[in-house]
């Protein structure tokens, strides 16, 4: 969300790096597909974001490292010391301690966001339903059942909401499917946390 705000002020184009299509079991070309993200970056200004970037970026040394994915991360820090580029690179992680303490060197700001308020959610929620009809949602319930959730899942939830009332055709959000769609986000937290 992020990245697609920092695009939409700056008037730039939004590219994700899908990291599962970076990274490939041969040796060696996983950085060569990492060089031309790499030049694609200099050459195409934009915002660019290498989401889930604990993938690759994570502490080297560890007993668990895997060499390759060392190489890696070694390719991927010299290629941003070496970017000649205008364009704008973000790196996004849920897990930020596991990413080597060098990437945070690299990096011109390190943002931490910390899970919403209940006014922060609620403002989250009427902004992502701005465009259906929200006047029978009890509010309290919705932003009780939220608490806990990053801003990501309550947008998630928003969207799965909005789905709902597109598909009925009613062009409304009420309560129950709100507090559904935030149920089954809050189950696929907890899922991905075992």
């Amino acid at each position: 969300m992020t990245a697609r705000s920092l695009a939409g002020e700056l008037k730039l184009p939004l590219f994700t790096i899908l990291l599962d299509g970076v990274i490939t079991k041969f040796m060696g070309e996983t950085a060569a597909q990492l060089r031309l993200v790499f030049d694609a970056i200099r050459e195409t200004r934009g915002v660019y974001l290498f989401d889930e970037f604990d993938a690759i970026g994570g502490q080297r040394g560890l007993t668990n490292d895997v060499g390759e994915i060392r190489r890696v991360l070694n390719s991927f820090l010299h290629f941003l010391e070496e970017a000649d580029s205008t364009s704008l690179i973000v790196a996004a992680t849920n897990h930020p301690d596991l990413l080597d303490p060098a990437l945070f060197r690299r990096f011109d700001d390190v943002v931490e966001y910390s899970l919403p308020s209940a006014e922060l959610a609620r403002r989250t929620f009427e902004d992502r339903l701005q465009a259906l009809q929200t006047k029978g949602v009890d509010w309290t319930s919705v932003v009780e059942a939220s608490l806990g959730l990053s801003y990501a899942e309550i947008a998630k939830a928003c969207e799965d909401a909005a789905k709902e009332a597109i598909l009925e055709n009613t062009g409304a959000v009420d309560t129950d499917s709100l507090l559904q769609a935030l149920s089954d986000r809050r189950a696929t937290k907890d899922r991905h946390a075992e």
